[in-house]
C-alpha cells in the first residue's frame, strides 16, 4: 500500500510510520522539525519524509501529490499540538495554532486528497482524535474543543465520501506514552489512568484501521470510564475533571 502519515514525525504518527514501513508498505510522512526530519531520513530509508505545515493545503497537497502520484491507498493525520494552560492563561498564539494544526489540519488533509480519492473511487482516510474530545464540559480545553469539532467534521464528512468508496476511521486513544506526554508530565506517567506504550497504540490503530472501523475509542478500560463520567451531571463532572488537571496549578 502507500501511505501518507501527517504529522509523522514523532508519537504515534511516527510508530505507525514505522510499522507500516517494515510490513513492507510505501510510505511517507510529513511534519515541521527540520531536526526531526533529517534523523528520521537517515535512520528509515525506507520512509519518504516532507517538511510540511499542514496549515497550508497546497504544500500539503503538493508533497501528497509528490508522493503519491495519483495513487494513495491511506492517509492518516496524527498531527496536533497540546499545552497545558488552560484558557485563563492560555497565549492568542497558543490558541490559534492548536485551532490552526489540529482542526484546520484536519481540513486541509480532507480537501488534499479529496480530487484524487474521488477519481479513484476509493481510499481510506484516518484521523487521530483524542479522549478529550469526547468529554464536554464548560472548563473544556481549547485542545478538548477542537479534538471533539474533529470528531464530527469526520462524520460530516464520512457521509459525503462514501459514495465514492472512501473509508473514514476516527481513532480516539487515551494517554499514550509519547515523548510529549512524558514531557508534560514531568516524566512521570503512573498518575495518568490507563496508559498504553506507543507500541500497544499502535497496533490497535493499524487493525481498526485494517477492518475499516469508522471509530475506535480504546483502551477499553478509558471507554468504560469515559461513558460513565459523561453520564454526570455536568457540574459535578467538571469539579472531578477540574480537579484531576490541578486546575489551579495551570
Amino acid at each position: 500500500m502507500k501511505i501518507f502519515i501527517v504529522g509523522g514525525s514523532s508519537g504515534i504518527g511516527l510508530s505507525l510510520a514505522k510499522r507500516y514501513a517494515s510490513l513492507g508498505n510505501r510510505v511517507a510522512i510529513c511534519g515541521t522539525n527540520e531536526e526531526k526530519l533529517k534523523k528520521i531520513k537517515e535512520s528509515n530509508n525506507n520512509i519518504k519524509v516532507y517538511k510540511v505545515d499542514v496549515r497550508n493545503k497546497e504544500e500539503l497537497k503538493s508533497a501528497i501529490d509528490d508522493f503519491s502520484k495519483g495513487n494513495l491507498d491511506l492517509i492518516i493525520n496524527s498531527a496536533g499540538i497540546y499545552t497545558n494552560n488552560r484558557t485563563a492563561k492560555l497565549t492568542d498564539k497558543e490558541a490559534y495554532a492548536m485551532i490552526d494544526i489540529n482542526l484546520t489540519g484536519v481540513l486541509n488533509t480532507f480537501e488534499a486528497v479529496r480530487d484524487m480519492m474521488f477519481k479513484n473511487n476509493r481510499g481510506h482516510i484516518a484521523v487521530i482524535s483524542s479522549i478529550a474530545g469526547l468529554l464536554d464540559y464548560p472548563k473544556a480545553s481549547v485542545y478538548a474543543r477542537t479534538k471533539m469539532t474533529i470528531i464530527g467534521v469526520c462524520e460530516t464528512y464520512r457521509a459525503f465520501f462514501r459514495d465514492y468508496n472512501i473509508n473514514i476511521s476516527i481513532i480516539i486513544p487515551g494517554y499514550i506514552a509519547t515523548d510529549k506526554l512524558k514531557s508534560l508530565s514531568e516524566e512521570d506517567v503512573s498518575k495518568k489512568p490507563t496508559v498504553l506504550s506507543e507500541e500497544e497504540a499502535t497496533n490497535i490503530t493499524i487493525k481498526a484501521i485494517e477492518e475499516k472501523k469508522e471509530k475506535i475509542i480504546y483502551p477499553l478500560s478509558m471507554k468504560i470510564l469515559i461513558s460513565i463520567i459523561t453520564k454526570l451531571p455536568k457540574r459535578l463532572l467538571t469539579y472531578i475533571l477540574m480537579k484531576q488537571a490541578n486546575w489551579g496549578k495551570k
